[in-house]
């Protein structure tokens, strides 16, 4: 199974493009949009809501990841072989949390090139044939890259993100944050709002405002039956506060 993860909305011909090249080098896989609406133009927000996610991941399958603003410069086109589960994708920290919280994770910089590589869109010409690749077997060029080859401050972010990384349709509002490293009975602040910790929706009345362990595993701020991010006119990369 191939699975893909990106900015790419569903809006022109990028998600359909790629998925062309994955059936004619790949026609026996599966291909399965994990999401296309992963913060735009911001790797960091997308690389822990990616960390978040991967777990639920088919184990052995490939991750084709491209959030990728700097496509075209010297970044670095790379593969993560994480816990059984590869990831092809930029070297922009998207993939940097996976690596991180892995058990077993090995990083490879990609040496391989097509014949035709367009300036903006290596998702595309180099990394859907990469994934199209390791989902067959076929071999190509790559390196091996160890944590003194990894460039850039992404490797500074902190193991949990105190920022809104993720909004959606419902208007709850994702946090790079791990509800299993906050405090027993702690609230989440944001400006001038504290929110109360509960289980799930139900447990509180319409419209009242809280946070909540969401399916990811995440510190979610949600509303019963409204919209959280209107109502707070929050967006991705507010802070949130733990309260103790």
């Amino acid at each position: 199974m191939i699975t893909l993860y990106t900015d790419f909305g569903w809006h022109g011909p990028y998600v359909g493009q790629m998925k062309t090249v994955l059936n004619k080098l790949a026609p026996d896989h599966d291909i399965v949009d994990l999401m296309h609406d992963a913060p735009a133009f911001d790797p960091k927000a997308a690389g822990y809501l990616l960390a978040a996610m991967a777990p639920h991941l088919p184990e052995k399958g490939i991750q084709l990841c491209v959030i990728d603003p700097g496509v075209g410069s010297d970044r670095l086109p790379v593969c993560l072989h994480a816990d059984g589960r590869w990831f092809v994708g930029p070297h922009n920290g998207l993939l940097e949390l996976i690596r991180r919280r892995a058990d077993q994770a090995a990083l490879y910089r990609i040496d391989w090139r097509p014949e035709t590589l367009s300036n903006s869109f290596h998702g595309r010409d180099l990394f859907a044939p990469v994934a199209a690749m390791l989902a067959t077997g076929t071999d190509f060029p790559r390196s091996k890259l160890t944590d003194k080859d990894a460039i850039g401050p992404w490797l500074d972010w902190p193991d949990d993100l105190d920022e809104i990384i993720y909004i959606d349709d419902y208007g709850n509002c994702m946090t790079g944050l791990r509800a299993s490293t906050m405090p027993e009975g702690a609230a989440i602040g944001y400006e001038a709002t504290s929110l109360p910790n509960v289980r799930t929706f139900s447990d509180t009345d319409a419209g009242r405002l809280f946070w909540y362990e969401n399916s990811q595993g995440l510190v979610e701020i949600a509303a019963n039956r409204g919209h959280a991010a209107r109502i707070l006119k929050a967006g991705i990369g507010a802070k949130v506060r733990i309260q103790d």
